[in-house]
């Protein structure tokens, strides 16, 4: 994997990854959006898959995470704008995205406001819009998650204000989700450390994001979307993807009964032959 810092014509910078700089061509590359807090690298546990079906990963950090720029005023829509010079920048034409926990909004960002370059999308764990008519947004999350979002509904302020006392919180995640990340998805490790090693100014922006108008509506999007989620999430509960679903004419749902925030992710093996399936490749 290769890592490179892109300069922006607004003068920020971009840290971006690639598994495949060197002889892709013909490759299914898939843009990997990360969760809240995490740096972009893309998914290790998921490289076997990839390697099977001839994916390239592209990534990057978000802006306020590891090597990129910080930008406090992004909505999540703005993520389109730094796919687009990403890609322009590495050659790539089309691709297909596939984000996890806060990095779905992002994908589906993608897919609403790329529709000439974007694939096939999917989106693990996602959240819906913010105030989405119909959904019960903050049922079934732990205290803590739906604090921290709450924080963030009220603004800026009252979002810093709250992570300067925020403590890690393992109830948010189930017994599935404990063993995953004891097991291969010990990953996480690796990526959550580095992103909050600044502070926590990605992971404000991002909430701040998700809770403000997104700048799209999901139901734009035309190209196929697969959304998987566990039914046991306690971090973005499942009725999430459900809604979602229910608004993207081109969505199929799969739920996972057992599976909690990072133990749905054993099932991303089986996204990325579906993503390939519907990409085209």
């Amino acid at each position: 994997m290769t890592e490179t810092d892109l300069e922006l014509s607004d003068g920020r910078r971009l840290h971006v990854y690639d598994t495949g700089a060197e002889g892709s061509d013909g490759r299914l590359v898939v843009f990997w959006h990360h969760g809240t807090p995490n740096i972009g690298a893309p998914p290790e546990p998921l490289f076997p898959a990839a390697a099977r079906l001839g994916i390239r990963w592209v990534s990057y950090d978000r802006p306020g995470y590891g090597g990129s720029t910080r930008r406090p005023d992004r909505n999540v829509a703005s993520v389109a704008a730094d796919v687009s010079s990403i890609a322009d920048a590495l050659g790539i034409d089309r691709f297909a995205v596939m984000g996890h926990s806060g990095g779905g909004p992002h994908a589906l960002a993608c897919g609403a406001l790329l529709p000439e370059r974007v694939l096939g999308v999917v989106s693990v764990a996602g959240l819906a819009p913010f105030g989405a008519e119909g959904l019960d947004w903050f049922a079934g999350m732990t205290d803590s998650g739906a604090a921290s979002l709450r924080a963030a509904a009220l603004g800026r302020a009252a979002k810093e204000n709250y992570e300067a006392g925020a403590e890690y919180d393992p109830e948010m995640f189930t017994p599935a989700d404990h063993a995953a990340l004891s097991g291969e998805w010990s990953w996480f490790g690796d990526v959550v450390a580095p992103a909050v090693e600044a502070g926590p100014g990605g992971l404000i922006d991002d909430d701040l994001a998700y809770v403000a108008p997104w700048g799209f509506d999901p139901g734009q999007v035309i190209a196929p979307v697969l959304f998987l989620h566990g039914t046991q999430d306690r971090v973005v509960p499942s009725s999430h993807s459900q809604w979602l679903a229910s608004h993207c004419p081109t969505a199929e749902l799969r739920l996972r009964p057992g599976d909690g925030h990072i133990s749905v992710l054993n099932a991303g093996a089986a996204a990325m032959d579906w993503l390939t399936d519907h990409s085209g490749y």
